[in-house]
């Protein structure tokens, strides 16, 4: 089935600007053609006026954990059935506030890898998954807790050596992972551990790295702590999660090196904002203490010239799933100094090269898939725009909201 699309003000996610009276067809998912002015109307099987409304490529949030819940904060002792269920309605709540793909930086019974390849065959309403399974952490790291009914499965893969990261990632790439997520450094959410407490060492990271460019996948570490940012860019990974305690050498290094930052800022928003009082009081305490060093960095970073890509650690304390990806596009303009198209390329074509994806998505062009939104303003001029309730889903050509 064909169908063109007209009448559309266009944000392609590639150009600076809007182009006006655009219109493009769609035919087995993806854009055949693309121009301006009046289309062409013949051998077509359907026509949409999208009466000069923006449309947008849809949105990517690089950093998510599908199988957390943001209000119940429960993170141990999930049985597997408990952690598929919360995932397939994270995964809901994605497509309808308009994100169509995600990578996934850590899971439980490596569900967003079951997910993934379960929807290849099957329908399931939510976005197209870059998956990364268990995570990589150190005994006692931030990511050691347990899972299932009776904790009988660890959270992460627990690895302290080299040749146990080397099993372990070799193993997540046989199930089928996409991505090696590494704990770099300790974290906000783990009681036994600092953020600038570093974990998995250097050589260790070499191996998760070495294995996983070997078959052509990428490394993300959650890195918070700067030393820790150090020895993971040390070890050649392709993206710090986090990176609050960046500083401006580092930063160049990831210029130069092509390593993209995922920052995640409305992980410690939400928590500051509605955490307190039903948070544990260190959690309160560790967010409190860097939130502030974690956006002068990030906005040090970008004003330098790092590539900052939009991921929001959705499933984190009070961080939805639902508005979790335009909170976090606003917070890139109104704090870290972004202009909102720059937000919109964090969210489009710039998370698309991250997560490998952009081949095929992350702009609006012939020969990709057909994921885009439609909103009532634009939001190159005014990033609260992407906000829009009531907002229009596409995904490969299909309205899904």
């Amino acid at each position: 089935m064909s169908t063109i699309f007209y009448n559309a003000t266009l944000f392609n996610g590639k150009d600076n600007g809007v182009k006006q009276h655009t219109w493009f067809k769609v035919e087995n998912g993806k854009i055949t053609q693309l121009s301006t002015g009046d289309p062409v109307r013949d051998d077509v099987d359907k026509l949409v006026d999208l009466k000069g409304k923006y449309v947008t490529p849809g949105l990517i949030n690089a950093h998510t954990h599908m199988m957390m819940n943001p209000i119940t904060n429960k993170l141990e002792y999930l049985s597997e059935t408990e952690v598929t269920a919360t995932a397939l309605q994270n995964l809901s709540d994605l497509i309808d506030s308009g994100v169509t793909y995600i990578r996934d930086c850590g899971c439980a019974f490596n569900t967003d890898i079951k997910l993934r390849d379960f929807a290849k065959t099957h329908s399931i309403k939510g976005p197209g998954i870059i998956a990364s399974g268990r995570p990589m952490s150190m005994t006692g790291g931030h990511g050691d807790f347990k899972e299932g009914s009776n904790g009988e499965i660890d959270w992460s893969y627990l690895t302290d050596s080299p040749d146990e990261m080397r099993k372990s990632v070799r193993t997540a790439l046989k199930i089928g992972a996409d991505n090696i997520k590494v704990m770099a450094t300790g974290g906000v959410m783990s009681a036994g551990d600092n953020i600038d407490d570093t974990a998995l060492t250097p050589a260790e990271m070499k191996v998760a790295v070495a294995e996983a460019h070997h078959k052509g996948k990428t490394v993300a570490a959650h890195a918070q702590g700067n030393r820790g940012i150090q020895n993971a860019l040390d070890a050649g990974v392709d993206s710090i999660e986090h990176g609050i305690y960046v500083d401006e050498k580092q930063a160049q290094f990831m210029i130069d090196h092509h390593v993209r930052l995922v920052p995640t800022l409305n992980a410690a928003a939400s928590i500051s904002k509605y955490g307190r009082d039903k948070l544990p009081d260190y959690m309160i305490r560790k967010n409190d203490q860097v939130k502030a060093d974690f956006f002068k960095n990030v906005s040090m970073a970008f004003k330098k010239g790092v590539k900052v890509i939009v991921g929001t650690d959705a499933g984190t304390p009070f961080n939805s799933f639902k508005t979790g990806t335009w909170e976090e596009m606003q917070l890139l303009v109104n704090e870290i100094g972004a202009t909102p198209t720059q937000a919109l390329f964090a969210a489009t074509k710039e998370a698309a090269d991250l997560i490998g994806i952009s081949d095929e998505y992350g702009t609006l062009e012939t020969g990709k898939y057909a994921d885009f939104l439609v909103l009532n303003d634009d939001p190159t001029q005014n990033i609260d725009a992407i906000t829009q309730q009531d907002k229009s889903v596409y995904q490969h050509g299909n309205q899904i909201k």
